[in-house]
């Protein structure tokens, strides 16, 4: 491929892992006559030699989950502008896979592992990251205590924005429905009760509803809030994928959203805009998130004195308001 571009192997090389100065119009020729000749560079080898692999090690909580499944993606695209693929384990919530896992990316000699969502009921998954030569860095841990640098949203932040949204329009019956209590979604859940303990003084009861993440958890929530005696007039759900499923429940059951309920979710994923009425949410920053979280996984490859102390970096959601909020009925 070198003597196709005319240039030597090394710079050949250099213009293919982002290394050296190169001239722009060399890079881009060296990167256009890899991918017309359908070169793609062996990774295996780099690692045998001692040569950096290029490679990111992924290894995501729940694939299923539409929010992790865009944090993949903006994690792929983002790995690729700085000359880095993706390797990627799906950790499916289980235990027993933990061990497979983690010796799967050893063997595939990445440069850095990137832990997406909070795995710490996998106590293998963390003792064999404990052993790991090479840095990891975690996202969307939350209070998860990784002895690794995070990167995170302010869940606090998020919720009490979502809270204070309602507050506005004139509620005081909220409720909250909760997915697994792990990481960010523990964080959630107790930024609600804070939250409305300090300004209602209780927590009416069933207003915290935990239950699956899925469409499904969230419309068997608010069928459980509806049939209260004093159902609520809005709710905070912990992900937008439970406000699904409690738009859903809500249309089933004759409720109509928000002359009748308000629903705030959280993530604003990509079908958080299509819903029926739209979804008000907390804009995840997940691109900002992805992006610091590579920097800091791809320094830390890139220079193995560098300490790997634990830190936590926390960047603010955003309020969206759409068509799924409005005063509650007089």
């Amino acid at each position: 491929m070198a003597a196709e571009v005319g240039v030597s192997v090394t710079t050949a090389s250099n213009a293919l892992t982002g290394k050296g100065r190169l001239a722009v119009d060399t890079r881009q020729r060296v990167r256009d006559a890899a991918e017309r000749l359908g070169y793609r560079p062996n990774p295996l080898a780099r690692g045998l030699r001692g040569a950096p692999t290029m490679l990111l090690g992924a290894v995501v909580r729940d694939i299923t989950d539409p929010f992790f499944a865009g944090a993949v993606e903006a994690l792929s695209v983002t790995a690729m502008g700085h000359g880095y693929n993706l390797v990627l384990g799906h950790a499916r919530g289980r235990a027993d896979d933990a061990l497979a896992l983690t010796a799967v990316l050893e063997t595939r000699h990445c440069d850095a592992i990137v832990l997406l969502g909070d795995l710490q009921d996998q106590p293998r998954l963390f003792a064999d990251l404990a052993d790991l030569l090479v840095p990891v860095v975690g996202l969307w841990q939350g209070s998860s205590p990784l002895d690794v640098p995070t990167v995170d949203v302010d869940n606090q932040a998020g919720i009490q924005a979502g809270l204070d949204h309602l507050v506005e329009l004139g509620h005081e019956r909220i409720a909250f429905i909760s997915g697994r209590p792990l990481g960010d979604i523990r964080e959630r859940h107790a930024a609600f009760i804070e939250y409305m303990a300090a300004r209602f003084d209780r927590i009416r009861d069933g207003y915290v509803q935990h239950v699956s993440n899925t469409p499904g958890g969230g419309e068997a929530a608010l069928r459980a809030l509806l049939a209260l005696p004093d159902p609520p007039t809005a709710i905070v759900t912990s992900t937008d994928t439970l406000a699904v499923g409690a738009l859903h429940a809500a249309y089933s059951q004759g409720v109509v959203v928000p002359t009748d309920l308000s629903v705030v979710g959280f993530d604003d994923i990509l079908l958080a805009s299509h819903t029926i009425p739209a979804l008000t949410t907390l804009r995840m920053p997940t691109a900002e998130i992805v992006a610091e979280g590579v920097r800091l996984a791809i320094e830390l490859a890139r220079d193995p004195t560098a300490p790997r102390r634990p830190s936590v970096t926390v960047m603010a959601p955003s309020l969206i308001v759409r068509q799924s909020t409005a005063p509650p009925r007089a």
